[in-house]
């Protein structure tokens, strides 16, 4: 029987670099052929040979109610028929607007975009341009898109300007990142003793999700917030992959945070492309029209994928919604970990909300440097397992896992099982 997945593959890698349009769908951090995606409905996807799995990626995030839910597409059936885009103002651009601004703490305004990359890009020009000044600082592990500022490593020091970590970004730009160490607050403190005054902005995902899941200690998140008040920096609050994943106000809500601009994406655009960046009012003022700060897009505020954002929105507010999906999260991350100690594999797991962590150490890491130890041959051997059982986690040790609203207890219980068997067969 042909194997369609490789055939697919063989043919992709012709004309698509890798053979993807995202890196980390090529497998190359687990090795295999990647199944190509026919269908989906509910928590489960089906490949192009017809092999169903029940799904732990969700598109990355935004399938917090699972695939092709009834009402989001009804709702974008309906909306498609009306026109696709016009290149002008729309009423459910103002509706999304409003909708953002009352459920996201301290967004007084908002612009609508196409992608989390640009949410984040354009968010980082607003606090320079805001500021006066040049300097961002970002942190070791978090992933905030692929603008060129932001493609950045760790310099030789805490304290030195990043060095480009892809080609084709110029030394120049990369100089005007400091990356520094996820949850250490003296690192933080000596590079605003030292540097304060040229950082527009800190930029930080509250909960990591592309180090695997690294919660934040309350001591970082608290001098986040003090130091930019202290010296006159932006605090970015990038919720493009947390933002009404980890709970209705997301990681602002669930952590209280203060943020003085947010940036979002997946969940907003319920599976299609949107983004959005917002903040204070005195800040957002400086974009343009009103202000110096350009920032535009031909397809921003795209009504189809506000149609599928404002239908997912309006179901994740229903009453008892984050606590049902939490409480599956719980019962995956739980039940992995009592598999794994069953059969003496180092294993540890974590959830925040809908997002979920596993790592092959012991101790859950708190930074890139403790994520980095997580034995990634292990990590190989127990997804492949699964998926040939059946289940579809993040083929990368570095990426967090998402659970929907359609997964079930019966289904947890399903993956758990066959987790029992695959960590029964790593020792």
């Amino acid at each position: 029987m042909t194997d369609r997945n490789t055939e697919l593959f063989l043919r992709a890698q012709r004309c698509i670099p890798g053979g993807v349009n995202s890196p980390v769908r090529a497998f190359g951090n687990v090795g295999g052929t990647p199944p190509f995606i026919a269908s989906a409905r509910g928590c489960r996807i089906r490949d192009a040979d017809g092999r169903e799995y029940i799904d732990y990626v969700g598109s990355w995030g935004p399938a917090i109610l699972g695939h092709a839910d009834p009402e989001v597409i009804r709702a974008v059936q309906q909306k498609a028929a009306q026109g696709l885009s016009f290149g002008a103002p729309t009423e459910i651009e103002v509706e999304m607007a409003e909708t953002l601004c009352a459920r996201v703490p301290n967004l007084d305004m908002v612009r609508l975009v196409s992608s989390g990359t640009e949410a984040t890009m354009s968010a980082i020009r607003l606090a320079r341009g805001f500021t006066g000044r040049a300097a961002i600082v970002k942190f070791e592990g978090c992933y905030h898109g692929h603008a060129d500022s932001l493609l950045v490593k760790a310099g030789s020091g805490m304290l030195t300007f990043g060095h480009p970590s892809s080609a084709g970004v110029p030394d120049d730009f990369a100089r005007h990142t400091l990356v520094l160490p996820y949850n250490d607050v003296a690192a933080l403190e000596e590079t605003f003793a030292q540097r304060g005054g040229e950082i527009a902005g800190v930029i930080v995902e509250p909960v990591a999700g592309n180090m695997n899941l690294v919660k934040p200690t309350a001591a970082f998140l608290e001098a986040l917030r003090a130091l930019c008040t202290q010296h006159g920096a932006v605090l970015i609050v990038d919720e493009v992959m947390t933002g009404f994943r980890v709970g209705p106000k997301g990681a602002q809500g669930l952590l209280g945070i203060d943020a003085d601009l947010v940036t979002l994406g997946k969940i907003i655009g319920g599976g299609m492309p949107v983004g959005a960046f917002g903040g204070r009012r005195e800040i957002m003022e400086k974009v343009a029209p009103l202000g110096p700060v350009y920032q535009a897009g031909t397809l921003s505020g795209s009504p189809v994928a506000l149609a599928a954002g404002l239908a997912t929105l309006a179901k994740i507010a229903e009453p008892g919604f984050y606590e049902t999906l939490s409480a599956r999260s719980r019962q995956l991350t739980e039940g992995l970990t009592a598999a794994a100690a069953r059969h003496g594999v180092p294993f540890s797991a974590q959830a925040v909300g809908g997002m979920f962590g596993l790592y092959f150490c012991r101790e859950i890491p708190g930074c890139f440097d403790d994520v980095m130890k997580i034995d990634r041959e292990a990590f190989g051997r127990f997804f492949h397992g699964m998926l040939a059982a059946g289940h579809s986690f993040a083929p990368s040790p570095f990426e967090a896992g998402f659970v929907s609203a359609a997964h079930s207890a019966a289904d947890i219980d399903s993956t758990l099982a066959a987790a029992d068997r695959v960590f029964g067969s790593l020792l």
